[in-house]
């Protein structure tokens, strides 16, 4: 069972620029840029502790083909995946993981978005 807590993720995700987090279906804390899901983490149930994040296409089948990791449910047609036990991974490995999903959301805003998110606060 995952030991992961909404608070480590916070600490990953919340200095990077115009994330926020809300609480979305009950359950689930969801990290967004720009209004656009990067991050899910499950608070309750038998889920609870699991992150499902963004990867790049090229990526998605070899990642869900390994031990840890499956496609995300509702979302894995947008090359979502599901880290069914986050704590398998290095805090390192977990923060790429969650830093290139945001990357891949920020890369589809729009251009005057983008240079808004990059210009130093």
């Amino acid at each position: 069972m995952s030991t992961l807590q909404a608070e480590q993720l916070d600490a990953i995700c919340l200095h990077w620029p115009g994330v926020t987090t809300a609480m979305k279906w009950e359950v689930d804390r969801v990290y967004s840029v720009a209004g656009k899901m990067f991050a899910v983490y499950c608070t309750l149930g038998v889920e609870r502790g699991r992150v499902s994040c963004k990867v790049d296409a090229d990526r998605f089948l070899e990642l869900t083909e390994q031990p840890g990791f499956m496609p995300a449910p509702y979302m894995a047609r947008a090359f979502w995946v599901t880290l069914t036990d986050p704590d398998q991974l290095a805090r390192g490995a977990l923060e790429a993981f969650l830093r290139r999903s945001y990357d891949l959301v920020v890369e589809k805003l729009p251009a005057k978005m983008q240079r808004t998110l990059a210009a130093p606060e």
